[in-house]
């Protein structure tokens, strides 16, 4: 998989074009890079005036499932470990209005360690 260019590098090219060496097709060329790139670091350095490339934003929507609702979720399974997660998901909808699916709910339980039904007598 290809790898990111490093600062070091971007950080040269946007000091080269600063001191006026060139424009960003020239310096693209003279760094081994394409013009593309260029162009997207100096966008990038106008936007937040850094030479460094910019912390990568997390992928996806913000999970809904805060400190406060995973705690519920512990002592609600705590207190009735044979709790389904369609009444789950109902308790959730009723105290925190918060709307999750039976997939993501069993995810966020499995992430906490917790089990969301006793096992069945063998």
């Amino acid at each position: 998989m290809p790898r990111a260019y490093s600062d070091d590098l971007r950080a040269k090219l946007l000091k080269a074009y600063a001191a006026g060496r060139g424009g960003l097709e020239e310096l693209a060329s003279q760094f081994g890079v394409s013009y593309g790139y260029t162009k997207k670091i100096r966008r990038q350095q106008l936007q937040s005036g850094r030479l460094e490339r910019p912390r990568q934003l997390r992928h996806g929507p913000t999970g809904l499932l805060s400190a406060e609702i995973k705690q519920y979720l512990r002592s609600a399974v705590a207190k009735r470990p044979d709790v389904t997660l369609a009444e789950l998901k109902q308790q959730l909808r009723k105290t925190h209005q918060v709307e999750i699916s039976a997939s993501r709910l069993w995810y966020w339980l499995r992430g906490l360690g917790l089990r969301h039904k006793k096992n069945a007598a063998r």
